[in-house]
């Protein structure tokens, strides 16, 4: 039989087979918390390391957390979830055996994926085929938002300012290796090496010499065969905004822009300061800046999110110097989203705090169409 509820049901999706698994393990516990239960029905669909879609009971999903600085993760030992598209719209069964049980009409897909195969276009693009409204941005917008190198081509084209890097693809990089070396040399030091399409800064270097500059590489090729070497702004500091969609389907709105700072002057904002930050790090929010550089700031984040067509909600991050230029780093369409994360707190001090600002996004979703849009 079908769940009888009159309120819509949101279904969690976490996880994944990505290098930022137990990230978005951290993200749906907190999720899974805060969300109004009057407002909506959650179920939880955990995909495993191995890839495999599994149920997982919300009461479950809110007791995964950090143990002795160990980040949570899904067992591969559970029950098989699939989601289908049945005649009355997109449906989650749980596969016991041979049998399918406790089919629950889905009406909102909340992805709290990190990195490939989750904010890169490719859950987005299921979600379609399925017909299911979804919380965040599109195939396209997703997709180039997650590959770092796209994003700069989309955001040059659009006037927004970005720093001198070098792109390398894996034929670049097997092909001519000497050519994409003397390429990224020419940039000036220090650079950053990263994954082109990664996120939580996993598999990045920040490299003082040219003669390093290989070893870096291939760490970051062990998370993405695309690279991106980045020349390091010194001197600067590091601002972010959160970025909204509009309900009515206009302009988005910007929050208040916060600041990271790093307590070593060598260091950068990598894994563990952001998720094991033991002290590394101070997250000011908001930023203490003029509030002529805020409201450029703010303008240059609804750009950046238009620019990508932007859905539902992303995060903009921003270097700028002492006299107050600006340049954008990057967009990402799924921020980290832990009660603790700068995404919500920035939208805190907005004034929506961490339970409003989900019920907004899941809002945003239930309002858009499916297919093209």
């Amino acid at each position: 039989m079908h769940a009888n509820t009159d309120i819509p049901t949101v279904a969690i999706v976490f996880g994944g087979d990505s290098s930022e698994h137990q990230i978005s393990c951290l993200t749906a516990a907190s999720v899974a918390r805060a969300i109004d239960p009057e407002r909506f029905r959650v179920v939880g669909i955990g995909i495993t390391r191995s890839g495999r879609w599994v149920h997982v009971p919300v009461e479950e999903i809110r007791e995964l957390q950090v143990e002795d600085k160990v980040l949570p993760s899904l067992s591969e030992d559970r029950l098989e979830a699939i989601l289908h598209r049945g005649p009355d719209g997109a449906e989650l069964v749980i596969r016991d055996g041979d049998r399918l049980i406790d089919p629950v009409r889905v009406d909102v897909a909340l992805a709290l994926l990190h990195g490939p195969f989750g904010e890169d276009g490719t859950i987005q693009g299921l979600f379609e085929m399925q017909g299911v409204r979804y919380v965040g941005s599109g195939v396209a917008a997703s997709a180039i938002g997650m590959d770092k190198h796209f994003m700069k081509l989309v955001f040059s084209a659009q006037g927004l300012p970005i720093g001198p890097y070098v792109a390398i693809s894996p034929r670049e990089w097997e092909t001519d290796r000497a050519a994409a070396l003397d390429a990224v040399a020419s940039l000036h030091f220090p650079v950053y090496v990263k994954p082109a399409r990664g996120g939580s800064s996993m598999g990045i270097s920040r490299v003082e010499r040219a003669e390093d500059v290989e070893v870096a590489v291939e760490r970051a090729r062990d998370f993405d065969p695309k690279v991106l070497v980045e020349q390091g702004f010194v001197d600067c500091r590091e601002i972010e905004c959160g970025v909204l969609g509009a309900l009515d389907g206009g302009w988005a709105a910007a929050s208040v822009p916060a600041e990271i700072r790093m307590h070593t002057e060598d260091a950068f904002y990598d894994f563990e300061a952001k998720y094991l930050p033991d002290e590394q790090v101070s997250l000011d929010v908001p930023a203490d800046i003029l509030p002529d550089v805020a409201d450029r700031v703010r303008a240059m984040a609804v750009k950046a999110f238009h620019a990508l067509d932007g859905e539902g909600l992303a995060r903009v991050d921003f270097f700028v110097d002492r006299t107050g230029e600006i340049w954008i780093n990057e967009i990402n369409t799924m921020p980290g989203f832990t009660a603790l994360s700068m995404f919500p707190r920035m939208w805190e001090h907005s004034g929506l705090d961490y339970p409003q600002l989900i019920t907004r996004l899941i809002e945003l979703a239930l309002t858009r169409p499916l297919g093209l849009r």
